[in-house]
């Protein structure tokens, strides 16, 4: 194996899938990167057995191979070399790298012994603006379920050709059984094509966001993502990068029935007002229970925000708001309430409440598409 790059575009391909390989020592070849050079360039491959990273590296092929490395110890040698021609050679056992004045030998494996990829059989190909998914994704993945007992609360709900929210929609939906998010994305018609939902893995999606950050900037950079399912696979196409990962075997909860659709007190206010007001709230809140009491006051028009706490003391802050309906309190989580108005950025957001045994529902003021729901804490 034999050929050239520049170092802008190896180093690229390596910061797309160097981060996925890490140490594994019952299966040391798990720690390398697979040069696979193909006509314009070579292909770069790691995985962990779940998750499988490509990516496509433009260059001058003069003899075709494939080779594999220590990916962190070539993605770190290449970082730190000047912007230039990048010339790669395999001998024996090493990768001869020469670089301007640089020259090193970097011993490797064989790529016989890297874990097969086999192909996915693709049915159907969805295409969802990138931007957009990105933001989806810091909308939803802070609520999946950390504990894996219940492994589909462990991804994320995929809602393809959604029957509520539209034909041409995929609607993304995490929980973890004490809060849950909801975003709504437009995607391309796909003629023909029966309503279908999965549940992905939401570390392959944390990989997923990490590489469409990685071209965030890049004027050059595709607009869409492309998404592809097979029998027991999913795969994300993003410009040169290309993700396949498993899919959760399970059935993912019937949330939607908790979602309450009335509310009996409803109250609009400034996100930036209440968030301050619900950490300011949490610095007395009980240690482990970061409880927060809501007190919705239709008569004064104010919304508190109460805590107290033996060791710290209480607290109280208030927000003026346009509130209507009887009123009432509920006590929540102060982290996930705080986590939930982070994740929106309207200037304003709605605030439904029933009563201090049903979930707070909170979403964008005038925005739609994205919901968010937190359970009260039950005294």
């Amino acid at each position: 194996m034999k050929f050239s790059c520049t170092k802008d575009n190896i180093f690229q391909g390596l910061a797309s899938v160097a981060h996925l390989s890490n140490k594994n020592v019952n299966l040391p070849i798990l720690n390398n990167v697979l040069l696979r050079t193909k006509a314009g360039g070579v292909q770069l491959t790691t995985t962990n057995l779940e998750i499988a990273v490509h990516c496509q590296a433009r260059g001058k092929v003069e003899q075709e191979g494939e080779f594999t490395v220590p990916s962190k110890l070539f993605f770190d040698y290449v970082n730190l070399l000047p912007n230039e021609r990048v010339d790669m050679e395999v001998v024996g056992d090493q990768l001869s790298i020469i670089c301007a004045d640089n020259k090193t030998k970097m011993k490797g494996m064989g790529a016989t012994e890297f874990p097969l990829i086999p192909p996915v059989s693709e049915a159907t190909i969805f295409e969802v603006d990138a931007s957009e998914f990105r933001a989806a994704l810091s909308q939803t993945l802070f609520s999946v379920a950390s504990n894996e007992s219940r492994p589909e609360l462990a991804g994320v709900l995929f809602r393809f050709k959604d029957h509520l929210a539209g034909p041409n929609t995929l609607v993304l939906a995490t929980t973890d059984s004490y809060r849950l998010s909801e975003r709504v994305l437009v995607m391309d018609e796909v003629p023909g094509v029966e309503p279908t939902e999965v549940i992905v893995p939401a570390r392959t999606l944390q990989e997923v966001g990490r590489i469409l950050g990685l071209f965030r900037d890049d004027v050059e950079g595709p607009a869409r993502l492309k998404i592809a399912l097979g029998e027991a696979q999913i795969v994300f196409r993003y410009g040169p990068v290309e993700i396949t990962s498993r899919i959760i075997d399970g059935h993912y909860p019937d949330y939607r029935q908790i979602i309450p659709r009335q509310f009996k007190t409803e109250t609009t206010l400034p996100r930036e007002e209440f968030l301050k007001a619900i950490k300011t709230a949490s610095l007395f809140s009980r240690t482990g229970l970061f409880d927060v009491r809501l007190e919705f006051d239709p008569v004064s028009q104010m919304l508190t925000a109460r805590s107290e706490d033996v060791a710290r003391g209480e607290n109280q802050a208030v927000c003026r708001t346009h509130m209507q309906g009887e009123g009432g309190e509920v006590t929540v989580n102060s982290r996930y309430l705080q986590e939930g108005l982070n994740a929106m950025d309207t200037p304003d957001v709605f605030v439904g409440f029933n009563d201090a045994m049903s979930p707070c529902l909170l979403r964008p003021a005038g925005k739609d598409g994205y919901l968010y729901l937190v359970m009260p804490i039950k005294q």
